[in-house]
């Protein structure tokens, strides 16, 4: 059996890393929707004391912000994205062409709708790139915002109806809530998990809107 040194692995690496000609996203374990609502990914720890530890500051301001400086999809290998490893982990009955999904179904968490097609899907971004970028993520650096936009270790990602995303758009829970009362629950409890994580302010309003959305846990 022949055996490659590290060096010649490191070399396959970096060749079919140059070949592919875009970033590979780490492949890790994806979080997976919950029964009450929200996205399991990683440990929440006690919604309440974390959201206690976050940072209250009015929203920043929105200049200067491009979706262009949160870079996504990222690859995830074998002509796979991120967007493609979501739909998958929250699917069911998933068909595939390689490594694209083509069908199967999903129940959107936000709104319940049943959707049979992958074009009807959305991938939501748990917190917003605008509600981020207005909330910290205006200093960082297009790389972390890269590695936020595409983060399947938190639950920041979840497959939704076309129709609930667009509707949410980039607010927070002050302005906007699934329509679905028994997501409530779990979208607090997520939307504080990735804040936390990634240190992002959020204002008073938005606070208010947390602590109360948890009193349906």
């Amino acid at each position: 059996m022949l055996t490659r040194t590290p060096l010649a692995l490191l070399a396959l690496v970096a060749a079919a890393t140059l070949t592919s000609g875009c970033e590979v996203a780490p492949l890790k374990p994806a979080p997976t929707p919950t029964a009450d609502g929200g996205v399991a990914g990683g440990t929440h720890g006690d919604p309440v004391q974390l959201l206690a530890t976050l940072k209250v500051a009015k929203a920043g301001s929105m200049k200067d912000y491009s979706r262009a400086k949160f870079p996504h999809w990222k690859s995830t290998g074998q002509n796979c994205d991120v967007r493609d490893s979501v739909l998958k982990r929250d699917g069911t009955k998933v068909k595939l062409s390689g490594c694209n999904v083509v069908g199967g179904s999903w129940t959107s968490i936000y709104d319940g709708r049943k959707l049979t097609k992958p074009t009807q899907v959305d991938i939501d971004h748990m917190v917003p790139l605008a509600n981020a970028w207005r909330s910290g993520a205006a200093a960082w650096t297009t790389d972390k915002r890269g590695d936020f936009a595409n983060d399947l270790d938190r639950p920041q990602l979840v497959a939704v109806s076309a129709t609930s995303n667009r509707g949410k758009g980039d607010q927070d829970p002050s302005t906007w809530k699934p329509s679905m009362r028994s997501a409530w629950c779990g979208y607090a409890k997520d939307w504080i998990t990735v804040k936390s994580y990634w240190k992002l302010s959020v204002t008073t309003a938005e606070k208010k809107a947390l602590n109360d959305m948890l009193k349906e846990c």
